[in-house]
């Protein structure tokens, strides 16, 4: 057997171990693991601007979420590596060890937490928005009841629109699957990160030019947080203490500008707490 292969087998011992146990012995494990091959494996979603996506004339990975992994990388001193993940394979992709963390459009719900570990410090906090056709009459999220409307699975806005709403949920493999749905007319909104969708409708205006997003508040503004596996305390620790850093520095604040996010209101906020705490 390659040394390559007893790795892999030796890690995946040593999840179902850390998953039976959560230990401090396997947090230690994965944080060794990063420092020991020099390199700290992200999760990502390339789904668009301004989180994650492929630039069209480099073929690079550019967006909010990437430089994020980035400084995160070059805080441990190691280098980054990205794998691309969707909806419905991201927990997965963590779970099997594929990945060392996830900054892959996530945002914090109880149901997340119970599966998952998180760095407590958020790098983002964002809402819903609806895409719909202008001619649709839908003025707020109260017009969706009984309608049928196109989420990405795993999405934590199917419980409100179900809900709160009365929505009809169509949960789609990714958000440009259930965008094209919405074009096709298979539902009559489509709802994801507002930051994303805005720019969307705003970078490709012949596309869109008969969409428009109405409705004036965003759905469960959430926190935006980086997962790992369960009991990971130590990666966790330095992961958070990596994230204060960016807020303090105003580092996140200048990756949200350089990346068009539209409302940056939480990360000012954060600036002034965690630079006047230093």
């Amino acid at each position: 057997m390659s040394s390559t292969k007893l790795t892999q087998l030796f890690f995946g011992l040593a999840l179902s171990i850390c998953a039976l146990t959560s230990t401090q012995a396997c947090a230690d494990a994965t944080l060794d693991r990063i420092k020991g091959r020099g390199k700290l494996t992200v999760g990502v979603i390339l789904s668009g601007a301004p989180f994650g996506f492929i630039d069209p004339k480099t073929r690079a990975q550019k967006g909010f979420n990437l430089d994020i992994a980035q400084a995160l990388a070059e805080d441990l001193g190691v280098k980054l590596e990205t794998v691309t993940v969707t909806p419905p394979n991201r927990v997965q992709f963590l779970q099997q060890g594929k990945v060392d963390i996830l900054i892959a459009n996530m945002q914090y719900t109880e149901e997340r937490a119970k599966v998952l570990d998180y760095v407590p410090t958020p790098y983002d906090r964002s809402g819903g928005a609806a895409v719909v056709r202008k001619d649709s009459g839908l003025k707020d999220w109260a017009d969706l009841k009984g309608k049928p409307v196109c989420v990405s699975q795993g999405s934590n806005y199917t419980q409100p629109l179900m809900e709160e709403f009365g929505a009809v949920v169509k949960a789609l493999p990714s958000q440009p699957e259930s965008l094209l749905a919405l074009q096709g007319g298979n539902c009559v909104a489509a709802v994801h990160v507002g930051a994303t969708v805005s720019l969307l409708l705003q970078d490709r205006p012949e596309e869109w030019k008969d969409y428009a997003i109405p409705f004036p508040t965003e759905l469960i503004p959430s926190d935006s947080v980086i997962w790992l596996r369960k009991g990971e305390k130590d990666t966790q620790a330095v992961l958070d203490a990596g994230v204060k850093k960016l807020h303090a520095s105003g580092k996140l604040l200048e990756f949200a500008r350089a990346n068009r996010l539209p409302n940056t209101e939480y990360l000012q906020q954060q600036n002034k707490v965690l630079s006047a705490s230093k």
